[in-house]
């Protein structure tokens, strides 16, 4: 039983020897002996079953058969071109893609990434800030600075940072007009300002709302950064995160009004896609990043 062409050398040769008429002018453009050209012809009609060339004195004239399949081994020509053009972009550096909270890209965190594309300035980094839950599996994003209260896909490469704590905050001017709470069962009595999203899950919100119905609330924002500002500006209270109002809070300009409820804890994560993560680049930056990232989170 004859077989069929056997490896994409033999189509090129086959394609060679047709557009340039005879084995010695496609050896120069193969770049191969003209004999080992000639013999592979040979071989090739040899496998097939089939007379592909006339020789004569002119050189190589393609047969009927051969005319038949040169289309098709055109064909098999461009796929194996565009398979070797995808193979060398994929091995090409990509941009990395980190998503996260406006807050996750701080002064401190931002000079670990230009510490870093010092020293590969061949790496691109992209930042898609967002307060969705980018899809790293689906390949949304490449990593993700995260804080989550549920498992995570177990696919997903993790590491913890650190834990995320929250508390109730007023400044000291609010204090002075309106006192402060001292337990969560005392907020109905102050204006409280939070934060719902329809693409968030609400869990801050749906705390405070236990003890403060949501049409008794002063203000509900959709974005963390106003609430915040509003906090500042004495204008009420809210939860906010220990770690972002820290230095507010040792300078005295935000007050802490009971302890953090332990049922409002998050684990602040990194998460790399396990697809990315094959890639040499996102395996440096890990490698860089995190240890760095984790060290300015160290209580």
């Amino acid at each position: 039983m004859k077989n069929e062409f056997r490896s994409w050398s033999d189509v090129r040769i086959f394609l060679a020897v047709v557009r340039e008429g005879s084995t010695l002018a496609a050896s120069k453009v193969l770049g191969l002996a003209q004999p080992t050209v000639a013999r592979r012809i040979d071989a090739l009609e040899h496998e097939t079953g089939l007379t592909l060339f006339v020789r004569d004195t002119r050189g190589f004239k393609p047969t009927k058969d051969a005319m038949a399949i040169l289309p098709i081994a055109e064909a098999f020509e461009d796929a194996a071109g565009a398979l070797s053009r995808k193979v060398q972009d994929l091995s090409q550096p990509r941009p990395i893609r980190i998503t996260g909270f406006d807050t996750n890209f701080s002064e401190r965190v931002s000079q670990i990434f230009n510490e870093f594309c010092a020293l590969h300035p061949k790496i691109q980094i992209e930042f898609l800030p967002s307060m969705q839950t980018l899809d790293l599996v689906a390949g949304e994003a490449d990593i993700a600075l995260r804080l989550s209260r549920s498992p995570q896909d177990p696919d997903l490469i993790c590491r913890t940072i650190s834990l995320a704590r929250y508390s109730v905050y007023g400044t000291p001017d609010y204090a002075a007009k309106h006192g402060l709470p001292t337990k969560p069962e005392e907020l109905a009595e102050h204006a409280v300002f939070s934060f719902k999203r329809s693409d968030i899950r609400p869990t801050l919100h749906d705390w405070l709302t236990h003890y403060v119905p949501e049409d008794k609330l002063a203000r509900i924002y959709s974005e963390t950064s106003l609430m915040y500002a509003a906090v500042y500006a004495g204008q009420g209270l809210g939860l906010l995160n220990l770690r972002l109002i820290a230095a507010k809070e040792k300078a005295g300009a935000v007050i802490r009004c009971f302890e953090p409820p332990a049922a409002l804890n998050a684990e602040h994560m990194v998460l790399i896609a396990p697809d990315a993560y094959r890639r040499a680049e996102v395996k440096a930056f890990a490698k860089y990043f995190i240890p760095r990232y984790a060290a300015l989170f160290k209580d």
